[in-house]
């Protein structure tokens, strides 16, 4: 998918939005629980055999779509951020860094960091990669994605997020972000993804209470995790810091799942 051709991406310049949200392939360039309902026409696709070849048939294009892209990082935060905060602009630069250090950057295609990632991996002249939410009548997508993919099954699109990534960047957010920096976590403490693979979580006024959280009450009081479980993920507060540690990450030559 070709960026439009209309996107002013000269720095400083402002983002461009309609009264919904930033511009994508319509106006729904949102965060997901402000997207519309969907609901399946009552017909046979509300079927449970028809949603596990439907399941199936996403499964099969996600991986083929990913084949084509061999070195990338994944990008998660808050689909609420705007150009200009501090979290946005440190995102986009991340994004500028690895795509002139060959690396593709991976989000979910939507507003806030993912726009910022993407829009960084394009103004970079690397790889900008975007797996979207799919809507009854487009996709939900920003306009820095450069290639993309969309999903109805939000599970699918997680997956795909997390699948092959040389490194995992998480930004400060909201609910999504954190089930999806817990579920990497929980893979990589139950050996599922390797513990060489690193998890970088940027902004520490944002994780280091969830950090202090996790050493105290978890760790300390609870004894619900272990020490090594602490060592999984590293925290930084700049796109310099966390570049220097994603720029070392090893291939990812596993099939995990």
């Amino acid at each position: 998918m070709s960026m439009p051709a209309s996107i002013d991406t000269v720095a400083g310049k402002p983002e461009p939005t309609t009264q919904a949200g930033p511009v994508g392939t319509g106006n729904l360039n949102l965060p997901a629980s402000k997207l519309p309902v969907y609901e399946e026409p009552n017909d046979f696709r509300q079927s449970l055999h028809w949603r596990v070849f439907r399941i199936i048939a996403e499964f099969i294009d996600g991986w083929q779509f990913l084949a084509d892209f061999k070195n990338t990082i994944s990008f998660f935060g808050s689909a609420r951020f705007k150009q200009g905060d501090r979290w946005y602009e440190e995102a986009k630069q991340l994004g500028s860094m690895l795509a002139k250090a060959g690396f593709g950057v991976v989000t979910g295609g939507g507003p806030g960091i993912m726009q910022a990632g993407n829009k960084g991996a394009t103004e970079g002249g690397g790889d900008s990669i975007g797996l979207n939410i799919k809507l009854l009548a487009e996709q939900r997508i920003n306009p820095y994605v450069k290639e993309s993919l969309a999903f109805h099954y939000f599970f699918v699109r997680k997956l795909m997020l997390s699948y092959a990534a040389r490194a995992y960047v998480f930004f400060p957010g909201g609910l999504g972000t954190l089930d999806e920096a817990f579920e990497i976590l929980t893979l990589i403490q139950t050996k599922k993804i390797s513990d060489k693979i690193p998890v970088v979580l940027v902004g520490k006024e944002f994780w280091e209470p969830i950090h202090r959280w996790l050493f105290e009450e978890m760790y300390t009081k609870m004894h619900t995790i272990d020490g090594a479980d602490m060592k999984l993920y590293t925290i930084v507060d700049s796109a310099e810091e966390a570049f220097e540690i994603v720029k070392n990450a090893p291939e990812r030559a596993d099939f995990f799942y």
